[in-house]
């Protein structure tokens, strides 16, 4: 039995939501890792989960009502906080999200939040739908702000029938984020530029000339860096995505405006370029927009080359000391893949193949990392798993 967390007490909020059976899976790895673990169990997870499962795995009384006499005359939402280590949500539901997010205290859980000085590690689980609602997207920003971490969702089948985003983390993933978090920040003190996302080049003030990236792989490594202990930049595309939690995000259009942010940046110890850049932008944009005019053919669009930004970082007198960079292909990968590193003066990287197959906005991606010498094909796998082996190969870079 590993006792990792021997030292550690982890309270655990159970939220409502059909994923709060998974917090069961949780409390019984927490507690092998040797974690003590208190539970509070919300009204609406305890629709879900008894109270008498959750007091037998945690071997502890179940904490419930926040005007439990017995409770409250110890100052029961004081102490539980104060008592913890880390606190953890798992399922996060969207009410319970936004109650965090303005500072509601109506039950036990919302007021041991409010109270609480330490950390916060929350897990959401909803249907995609929900998730991807702006009303969401903001609340999650204001926990951001505050230094709360997040871990999840991910895409799959909902108990609702439907397909998407918002499925809580796997508990082993948990378990992961909590060793993480108390013992592996590898990465501390290093700071990492991620590039995400397409750029926009503007044809008119409606039109543009971009791509269907959705971001999600360079936002899922700059969650996994920071996981790691990094300082990350995030230089971000418009994507319909939330913030990484701890990251600091700066939005833009163009690929002038990203290059440009990209230098601001520097210096970095490490930048990994993953957004799909526009190859080309208009050579002028139009100051209206450009109508349509009967029996004329369509307007002739001159266009320019945009700068070539992973070639431009790694040729800056700043150049970052490992410099990963991100192709699709459609033939010959390898060898297309290991003249861009020659070309473009990089040290790694990630070659997909996109021949037979759509990867913008899919869960899953099929990566080879390729270096100088050595090819690794890491198969399909979900967009993080590809972040934390990346995150992997880049640790054993720095412990070199």
């Amino acid at each position: 039995m590993d006792k990792a967390l021997k030292t550690k007490t982890i309270l655990l909020v159970i939220t409502g939501g059909i994923a709060a059976y998974k917090s069961l899976e949780l409390i019984r790895l927490l507690r092998k890792n040797g974690a003590k673990v208190r539970a509070i169990l919300t009204k609406g997870g305890a629709q879900f989960v008894t109270p008498l499962s959750v007091s037998a795995l945690c071997e502890e009384e179940v904490f419930t009502d926040l005007w439990s006499l017995k409770d409250e005359t110890e100052m029961g939402h004081i102490r539980l906080s104060r008592e913890a280590d880390l606190i953890i949500i798992a399922p996060a539901s969207a009410d319970f999200l936004a109650k965090m997010a303005h500072g509601k205290a109506d039950d036990l859980a919302s007021t041991t939040l409010l109270a609480a000085n330490k950390p916060i590690l929350f897990a959401p689980a909803m249907n995609h739908k929900m998730w991807e609602n702006n009303a969401t997207h903001d609340n999650l920003q204001k926990l951001h702000a505050r230094g709360m971490s997040q871990i999840g969702p991910e895409e799959g089948d909902m108990a609702c029938g439907e397909y998407g985003p918002g499925r809580m983390s796997p508990p082993e993933s948990i378990l992961q984020s909590v060793l993480d978090y108390f013992y592996k920040r590898p990465l501390k003190g290093l700071h990492a530029l991620v590039t995400a996302g397409p750029t926009h080049e503007p044809i008119d003030p409606v039109r543009y000339i971009g791509n269907r990236s959705s971001g999600r792989q360079g936002y899922a490594i700059a969650a996994a860096l920071e996981l790691a202990g990094a300082h990350v930049t995030l230089i971000s595309g418009p994507v319909n995505l939330p913030a990484p939690p701890n990251v600091d995000v700066i939005y833009i259009e163009t690929a002038a405006q990203m290059l440009k942010a990209c230098k601001n940046a520097l210096p970095a110890d490490m930048a990994i370029c993953t957004a799909a850049v526009s190859d080309w932008a208009p050579q002028a944009q139009a100051k209206n927009k450009i109508k349509k005019q009967k029996d004329l053919p369509p307007p002739a669009i001159a266009l320019t080359e945009n700068p070539d930004i992973l070639q431009t970082l790694c040729m800056d007198k700043d150049r970052p000391p490992l410099m990963i960079g991100f192709a699709a292909e459609t033939n010959d990968l390898e060898k297309n893949a290991k003249a861009k590193i020659q070309r473009k003066k990089c040290d790694w990287i990630l070659a997909n193949d996109v021949s037979n197959q759509k990867v913008f906005g899919k869960p899953e991606n099929h990566v080879h990392f390729i270096t100088k010498h050595t090819h690794e094909d890491w198969k399909e796998c979900p967009k993080a798993e590809i972040a934390r082996r990346l995150v992997e190969k880049i640790i054993e870079y720095h412990d070199q």
